[in-house]
């Protein structure tokens, strides 16, 4: 788009835009025809169903704007400022969210399979029931966030802050959360088969009945994690530290489970029957 052309159409678009009734038809048939709106002030935009794959928001203004089942597959949101906009149920598979400011940002339901959200603020976001397989969410900001069913298998975490989040009943089979803190986090019946949660910080973490077949928590901090009913069947927990007996009789596991030298653990047969 020619520099003059895009200066002019941002300028337009702040004048609709930054107003609380939010843009007309014609508006947003204008973003269609131009592939976005990058670096412009949506600030409570109504573009609620707007489907245009691929398209431009690059250090656009969208905060609570209205993108409610939007299709919006492969979208560049770089850098934008997306705090508490309306994302439920939209298709942004493959779209970079790197660096986006999401604080408050309601994406339940939304389909992000591998979206790129690296770096991003996604503090109290609610990503519940969301599809996010194979997402890169590492470095991320996601303390408070809201993950409750959604599927993260696949899913790098790697170093993202996850304090005090909420994975309870999510899939997580394969993600990484290699390095990521996840103090005080819920991540009660989760099912993550061959995840890694080597290095992370896992303080207080809630783990009933979890799955965690395959997992390997290498070096894991498991201070004060709570581990009733947890599966380790085949787990890595060599050179982990926090743990102690008493709290890993709460939990079970099989003879490929790998223990810091002088624990045991309970086979998950006998801990089922009991």
């Amino acid at each position: 788009m020619p520099g003059v052309f895009r200066a002019i159409l941002c300028a337009v678009s702040i004048g609709l835009f930054a107003v609380p009734v939010g843009a007309g038809e014609t508006d947003v048939a204008e973003i269609t025809a131009n592939g976005g709106c990058p670096g412009c002030d949506l600030n409570l935009a109504e573009m609620r169903g707007l489907s245009l794959p691929g398209a431009n928001f690059e250090e656009a203004d969208l905060r609570s704007a209205n993108l409610k089942g939007a299709s919006l597959a492969g979208a560049n949101f770089v850098r934008a400022d997306l705090q508490r906009v309306e994302m439920e149920r939209a298709q942004l598979s493959g779209s970079d969210f790197s660096d986006a400011r999401m604080r408050g940002a309601d994406l339940e339901k939304t389909d992000v399979t591998k979206a790129r959200f690296e770096g991003a603020d996604l503090r109290s976001v609610d990503f519940a029931e969301a599809v996010m397989t194979e997402a890169d969410l590492s470095d991320a900001d996601l303390r408070g966030a809201h993950l409750r069913r959604a599927d993260v298998s696949g899913a790098s975490f790697r170093d993202a802050k996850l304090d005090e989040a909420d994975l309870e009943r999510s899939i997580a089979d394969g993600a990484d959360f290699s390095g990521a803190r996840l103090p005080y986090a819920d991540l009660g019946r989760i099912r993550a088969k061959a995840a890694s949660f080597r290095e992370a910080d896992l303080t207080g973490v809630r783990l009933s009945s979890a799955d965690l077949t395959g997992a390997d928590l290498t070096g894991a901090d498991l201070n004060r994690a709570h581990l009733h009913r947890t599966n380790l069947s085949g787990a890595d927990l060599s050179g982990v530290s926090g743990l102690d007996e008493r709290r890993l009789a709460q939990a079970c596991g099989d003879a490929a489970t790998k223990l810091p030298e002088g624990f045991g653990i309970k086979l998950c047969g006998a801990a089922a029957s009991e």
